[in-house]
């Protein structure tokens, strides 16, 4: 009777262990369906273009040349006016406004009633290009902090009114580039242009087109 009594304590003693390891068990799915449900369900991972070394890449890093591509790219789109400035200036504006801080957003469509009033968009063709040799370079972004960078596009700026030509300029833009991720089904970079940077645009120099700058900054 002993005997019978003891094998009913190993059982209950197993059975209690059993429950033991149900529980644990549940605590372990209850934990893991908890981090799930708080996961993101997209990603945005800035993968360099130049992965012959290889790359180390963490979720909120932006290479610098992901940041001036970004930049170059939307700049370049909103200053697209292929036909006419008077209706392609507010079109072009409109398309990339998700790429576009509120700050930044009220300038451009300030400077788009500015010129409105002054006659200057009428029948204007516009469009801006790289130019050759100034491309991206590791000294074209500057990084202020992990959120923030500026970014010097060298630009050839073409204008025309009724196939006249009326512009045709070489200027360096400084844009300023913030972290911006308030929507990312409308901006997946979760980058946004912040207007212009110190003293804003200005004219290039012979010296600056023909290389002369890049030596000179070689050399000290």
């Amino acid at each position: 009777m002993r005997r019978y009594r003891h094998e009913i304590d190993n059982v209950r003693a197993h059975l209690r262990s059993l429950w033991a390891v149900i529980g644990l068990e549940a605590l372990i799915i209850l934990a893991l369906w908890y981090g799930w449900s708080r996961a993101p369900e997209a990603l945005t991972v800035h993968v360099p273009p130049d992965l012959r070394s290889g790359a180390t890449l963490t979720v909120e890093e932006v290479p610098p040349a992901n940041v001036y591509s970004f930049a170059f790219y939307i700049f370049q789109q909103l200053n697209r006016w292929p036909e006419d400035g008077a209706r392609d200036y507010g079109s072009a504006i409109f398309r990339v406004s998700p790429y576009l801080t509120p700050k930044y957003r009220a300038e451009v469509l300030a400077d788009l009633e500015f010129k409105g009033r002054k006659g200057e968009l009428a029948y204007r063709v516009r469009g801006v290009q790289e130019i050759p040799g100034h491309g991206f370079e590791e000294r074209r972004v500057d990084i202020l902090d992990d959120d923030v960078w500026v970014v010097w596009l060298d630009l050839d700026l073409f204008e025309s009114v009724k196939g006249m030509t009326v512009k045709k300029t070489a200027i360096r833009y400084p844009l300023r580039v913030v972290r911006h991720a308030v929507d990312l089904e409308a901006n997946p970079w979760g980058l946004a242009l912040d207007g212009f940077a110190g003293e804003g645009p200005r004219r290039m120099a012979a010296a600056e087109l023909t290389g002369e700058e890049a030596s000179e900054e070689e050399q000290e």
